[in-house]
């Protein structure tokens, strides 16, 4: 399933605490964006227990329990894990992962809270959540009858509320920076062969180990640190984030290239440094430049016209990844009319200081 609307975090724990505590809330999205750790601080806001059921390694007997006679008649014996005496928040991860059985034995107990004569207790919240099909992750078809008991919103990364998080938590200073800097490289979409992809969940896991190899307090081989963050994220996103502790001694060197204090560094052995701040340079104006020209004033204006000179200048240094930093992009793209002054602009900025360089 993808949903037409896709919310954030922070708007997700609104929706789970205005909706969830009525109807049961099935949560969609990519694997490693945080959909478990929201179901945990949302259990957190209420005040409830969370139990975690995996969707992908129950069979039936897990749901329904085992039957037992009682007399002259037989009644099932719930599970313990869910058979509590107080009011809990029940979390069914990975729910459409499970086979068509166990979805059919979640019937009951989504809809009416209840398994065979065992109700959960009253104020009980059930929370559901799965991958969708095009994440490449284990997922089977969920049945219509599943579907339509449960109230469904897709979940999104968003680089702000995570950047925020990670500051709460004392993520690695490295990779708080970086995501800072590349917020659209805080989450890639699932890849169709088998490779480490960036996700926040991913890029949590390479903080850790870059705390455990002591990056930052101490010298770490190149290598090694080459080693960790492609066993970790993206490997084109691996690739700049090396580019980017390269560049640690100089973290403001794109602040510096805008306001004409620095320039593009232009020696062969810094490409990698080069092709980090072309990348950022293109972030910055796609979150700078405001999609109307209109909307253009003050600072702004000034933004723009310098964005067009480093343009000119990075191409003059590789002229290739000038036109990558232009270039739209699968999610994300500069605005038209800065692409329309660009496109006019550019050939002709090239030219003349090719000219130049003649006349030297």
């Amino acid at each position: 399933m993808n949903l037409t609307i896709a919310v954030t975090q922070n708007e997700l724990l609104e929706v789970l605490l205005n909706v969830a505590p009525v109807r049961p809330v099935f949560i969609w999205g990519a694997p490693g964006i945080g959909k478990s750790a929201l179901v945990e601080k949302f259990a957190d806001e209420v005040g409830l227990p969370c139990v975690s059921l995996l969707g992908s390694q129950l069979a039936p007997e897990d749901i329904i329990g085992i039957p037992r006679i009682n007399g002259e008649t037989s009644e099932f014996l719930p599970p313990k894990m869910i058979a509590k005496k107080e009011p809990y928040v029940l979390f069914l991860d990975e729910l459409n992962a499970c086979s068509q059985e166990v979805q059919k034995a979640f019937y009951s107990l989504i809809h009416e809270r209840r398994i065979g004569e065992y109700h959960l207790p009253e104020g009980s919240i059930v929370v559901g959540a799965g991958n969708r099909s095009q994440d490449s992750a284990i997922v089977k078809t969920m049945s219509s009858a599943l579907i339509n008991r449960m109230f469904h919103v897709q979940m999104k990364a968003d680089a702000g509320q995570w950047i925020k998080w990670a500051k709460e938590n004392e993520l690695h200073p490295w990779v708080i920076d970086y995501i800072v800097q590349r917020p659209d490289h805080l989450f890639s979409p699932p890849p169709k062969i088998e490779e480490p992809f960036s996700t926040p969940r991913s890029w949590h896991m390479l903080s850790d180990a870059l705390k455990e190899y002591g990056a930052g307090e101490r010298n770490v081989n190149n290598d090694v640190l080459r080693m960790i963050a492609n066993a970790c994220i993206s490997p084109s996103h691996a690739g700049m984030f090396i580019a980017y502790t390269k560049n640690l001694g100089n973290n403001k060197m794109l602040d510096e290239i805008i306001s004409k204090n620095a320039k593009w560094p232009d020696d062969p052995k810094d490409r990698d440094v080069l092709y980090f701040l072309a990348q950022s340079f293109r972030a910055r104006m796609i979150e700078t430049l405001p999609k109307s020209k209109q909307d253009i004033s003050g600072n702004l204006l000034t933004f723009v016209y310098r964005a067009k000179g480093m343009i000119r200048e990075l191409s003059v240094i590789n002229f290739e990844l000038a036109q990558m930093t232009v270039a739209p992009g699968d999610n994300d793209a500069l605005p038209d009319w800065f692409m329309m002054e660009v496109i006019r602009d550019l050939p002709r900025l090239v030219r003349s200081d090719d000219n130049k360089r003649k006349a030297v």
